[in-house]
């Protein structure tokens, strides 16, 4: 995860200032990992830091909150009716349409914590505006290789990569199994989703950041637009788009296709893909049914099957596996 700038706009257009609360550091064990962050605004927030009561104080210290940047330490132990024994600390900064404009590049690194070195180790001081030899290391090896680096807070200066969806997932149908996946899916930060349907009618009004709709009277053309390493999950309204859709995805490339249906309408597809020209071999990389059957048919359990099925730990070994190939 990194810095989620996208959001961070929305959050400010939305509500006007925002609050951003960033874990910077950990020592021990910690409910969330270093980067993990949520917003917050007067009446509401979005995100999370880990919940319970680290959370539940973070934001209320947030909206009180008059410094730009605020730097804090928490323990997490009984004091604070938790039981995780280690120690947090939290960076908030307050945001605006005037921070946002400072917010360029792909790394943003900024002095937010005050730090000095002493012959018994760092410790808190004064903030430096100057960046630290160690900070331009890290930003010129993560330039020269092309490489994001990780969340982290050095000699005072917090370095976050600006959040990027790692995994690109084109969901075609927008009926109830497909808003219902969208439901799901949707607050994963890595997962960019396309949703294609076949008319504006066909989705909701409201729909998710990060979401892209894309309403076509012929989605089957859209196919050739879409990422080699794509994802895509094929449940329309319609069988005969279902097989058009298969039959394009196989023609193109992807790096996962999943088909809603019954392992009867899956035989009744590979018999008309076989005929319209695709190898036994080319067809079998197309999963259907996807899923987990045994969890019923309810469109909110037909998601959760499959969002589990794209998640699971095994299945991204084995992407990670085709892609270093």
């Amino acid at each position: 995860m990194g810095f989620d700038r996208e959001a961070l706009r929305e959050a400010v257009k939305t509500h006007g200032s925002v609050v951003r609360v960033v874990i910077a550091g950990i020592k021990g064990s910690s409910p969330r990992e270093v980067g993990a962050s949520m917003l917050v605004w007067k009446d509401g927030q979005s995100g999370t830091i880990g919940g319970g009561t680290l959370e539940y104080q973070a934001a209320e210290a947030a909206r009180r909150q008059i410094d730009p940047v605020r730097f804090s330490q928490h323990a997490l132990g009984p004091d604070m009716g938790q039981c995780c024994g280690g120690a947090v600390s939290l960076l908030s900064e307050i945001h605006d349409t005037a921070s946002l404009v400072r917010l360029e590049g792909e790394v943003i690194a900024r002095p937010v914590a005050p730090f000095s070195e002493t012959e018994n180790g760092p410790e808190t001081s004064q903030v430096s505006s100057s960046q630290p030899m160690a900070v331009k290391r890290v930003l010129a090896r993560s330039r020269g290789q092309g490489v994001a680096p990780e969340p982290q807070l050095i000699e005072g200066w917090m370095i976050e990569p600006v959040h990027k969806p790692t995994r690109n997932l084109w969901i075609w149908g927008a009926g109830h199994v497909g808003r219902a996946l969208v439901d799901v899916l949707s607050p994963l930060p890595d997962l960019a989703i396309t949703w294609v349907d076949t008319g504006p009618e066909r989705f909701p009004d409201a729909i998710a950041t990060g979401v892209t709709a894309v309403p076509a009277r012929k989605p089957a053309e859209l196919v050739r637009h879409a990422p080699s390493e794509a994802e895509h999950l094929v449940l329309t309204y319609s069988h005969n788009l279902d097989l058009e859709l298969c039959n394009r995805l196989l023609l193109h490339d992807f790096r996962f296709a999943g088909l809603i249906g019954s392992a009867t309408k899956w035989a009744r597809f590979r018999s008309r893909l076989a005929a319209l020209g695709h190898p036994p071999e080319r067809i079998s990389r197309i999963t259907c049914p996807i899923g987990d059957p045994s969890l019923g048919k309810h469109p909110q359990m037909i998601a959760v099957g499959v969002a589990a099925h794209l998640l699971r730990p095994a299945r991204q070994n084995e992407l990670k596996k085709d892609l270093s190939a």
